[in-house]
């Protein structure tokens, strides 16, 4: 299906399609840098740190190790819910959530090319806000039910089709996706799949995110026919 428009000019040059992993939290930094290191020999291309449980001193240093690492792959880092830190390390951009900032404000406070990403949970209009506000990207979930946020509502595959239909900005899916679950979200209409659990707790990491890009290639494969 063809997107009904562009993506923001701030954007430009950076498509956002594919496999979005998610770090798990309370990871020693070893042990993270090696599993991350492994979700991009895989493929992946967008990694966003998430830890709410590490010391500012301690988050600023994984951000910046991340942000090498990631450099060094050709894949782009999104800190999560902490603008200060992203702009400090001079991430690739910035994810926030309902209750994270104004999303209108960390677009004039981020550089062009710098991607801002937006939770919507399973509400569409805030969507559309965000989109208004600058937002390169929405997430909207919990797509299926998630152990990372068990009470997390979620949100029907029919919302995924009407974004992807309607807003002009890549639509991301979040919450309890597998392997095996995928599929139906990227035939609604999700352009990137936010994983945690299902990635990094496989037991080959970079073989779980080879799979999740096989994924992408045969639904645009289809899509093509």
């Amino acid at each position: 299906m063809m997107r009904p428009a562009s993506m923001p000019d701030h954007a430009a040059g950076l498509p956002l399609r594919g496999l979005y992993a998610i770090t798990p939290d309370a990871v020693k930094p070893a042990i993270l840098l090696a599993q991350v290191e492994a979700v991009l020999l895989g493929g992946a291309t967008l990694v966003q740190y998430r830890d709410k449980s590490g010391s500012p001193a301690q988050r600023a240093e994984a951000a910046r190790a991340l942000c090498a690492l990631c450099r060094r792959h050709g894949a782009r880092l999104i800190i999560n819910d902490d603008l200060a830190l992203a702009l400090a390390v001079d991430a690739d951009g910035v994810h926030l959530g309902g209750s994270d900032g104004d999303l209108a404000a960390a677009r004039q406070a981020l550089q062009p090319g710098q991607l801002l990403g937006a939770s919507c949970y399973a509400d569409f209009d805030r969507a559309r806000a965000a989109v208004a506000a600058g937002a390169d990207y929405v997430a909207f979930g919990a797509a299926y039910p998630s152990l990372t946020k068990p009470q997390a509502g979620q949100a029907p595959r029919a919302l995924f089709a009407k974004a992807h239909a309607e807003l002009p900005v890549p639509v991301c899916a979040i919450g309890g996706i597998t392997v095996d679950n995928a599929p139906l979200l990227l035939t609604a209409g999700a352009d990137l799949l936010a994983v945690i659990t299902d990635l990094f707790e496989a037991p080959d990491i970079a073989g779980r995110a080879v799979a999740y890009q096989r994924l992408f290639k045969e639904n645009q494969a289809h899509d093509l026919s």
